[in-house]
């Protein structure tokens, strides 16, 4: 009896889940964007990180631990745990993008990876995410009440470079690049994501894609190099088509770690012993989970990331907007900074909005109390 319950239930599950995919392809197709194929895919071909027809992490990377229970996980995250979510609304500080002094690199942290950096006349945005939710439909992964102070409305008339770390729908987002693409002058991603950009309009000669530890330099001196992460992609049914990574910007004098989606590895070790140190790095702190150990980092290896990259100061990102996992929303914030306490690295904990400034403003209230 238990046990046809329990085919009952998976077949159920599969069937829901054919359902949903299929209203998906129906209403939002367009989100799911491109696989790469052509010259972009003869060029990802010769990645020595692309075998057996996807890309590949340094190490073996499972999504999943092998002991995980796919039927419960999928029960755990639809009937997600108390404290999940905040139950008020984030509190935020909205100014003028556009004014904003920008002669020390000035950082906006607008929730989850999403940030906008000013320096010295150049606007860098990464991972811009301001439609309202973390999926192809907007009824799945809402953001969290008060975190959607900022629009694409916000931004600066002119965005020089905007960098998109991979393709996970919370870091690529149809519907603002939709709406802001017209004004960027130059996209920044990994190998493949570029697919998925001119599939939504944006001009191909505005797309720079880059293989891990392969670099850039735009006409403003401001150079962009990917290095590894741990981690996966996809949009569909199928991973690995397009890379995934993280990226040093090196900007009027100064380095600064763009981290992408990222499992702890030896590749955080090995950046810092290459580029040596970083003035900031804002690196990935939640929707991490005892089942998928290997692609997300607990605040704990957060804390060593940070460490070993040799920052000066850490900004932690990936939390405060979408549930993606079933800890406590301000989890990964307490956890991260007991653990930087002991290991020494300076944190900043800006709210919503509120500018970090460079050897100037480095704001750290304990506001998600």
């Amino acid at each position: 009896m238990r046990k046809s319950l329990q085919q009952f239930m998976i077949t159920s599950f599969g069937i829901l889940v054919v359902l949903t995919l299929g209203t998906i392809i129906f209403i939002q197709q367009p989100a799911f964007g491109k696989d790469p194929k052509g010259k972009r895919l003869e060029r990802i071909k010769q990645s020595p990180n692309y075998k057996d027809g996807a890309f590949q992490n340094e190490h073996p990377t499972e999504m999943m631990r092998k002991e995980a229970s796919y039927t419960k996980m999928t029960w755990e995250l639809i009937n997600k745990p108390d404290g999940n979510k905040p139950q008020m609304e984030l509190p935020s500080v909205k100014i003028n993008l556009k004014t904003l002094s920008d002669e020390k690199p000035s950082i906006v942290w607008f929730g989850h990876s999403s940030y906008l950096i000013k320096t010295k006349g150049k606007n860098i945005l990464v991972d811009p995410v301001f439609s309202g939710y973390a999926s192809p439909i907007s009824f799945v992964g809402k953001s969290f009440t008060g975190s959607d102070v900022y629009s694409v409305n916000d931004m600066p008339d002119s965005i020089d470079i905007c960098i998109i770390t991979h393709n996970h729908y919370d870091h690529l987002d149809y519907r603002t690049i939709q709406k802001i693409h017209p004004r960027v002058k130059q996209f920044y991603t990994a190998l493949g994501v570029g697919a998925d950009l001119e599939d939504w309009g944006v001009d191909a000669n505005k797309i720079v894609e880059l293989d891990w530890w392969e670099g850039n330099t735009n006409k403003d001196s401001i150079r962009i190099t990917a290095v590894p992460a741990r981690h996966f992609s996809g949009r569909g049914l199928t991973r690995g088509k397009t890379l995934w990574a993280a990226y040093v910007l090196d900007v009027n004098g100064y380095r600064i770690f763009v981290g992408g989606d990222s499992g702890y590895d030896s590749h955080f070790k090995a950046i810092g012993e290459i580029f040596g140190s970083f003035d900031i790095a804002m690196i990935e702190c939640g929707q991490y989970g005892k089942d998928w150990p290997l692609i997300h980092m607990t605040p704990e290896e957060t804390a060593t990331a940070a460490k070993e990259i040799n920052t000066k100061v850490l900004l932690p990102v990936h939390w405060a907007k979408f549930s993606l996992a079933l800890h406590p929303w301000n989890e990964p914030i307490d956890r991260l900074l007991k653990a930087t306490a002991e290991n020494g690295v300076a944190v900043t904990t800006p709210l919503i909005g509120e500018p970090v400034i460079l050897e100037n403003t480095l704001p750290n209230k304990v506001w998600w109390k």
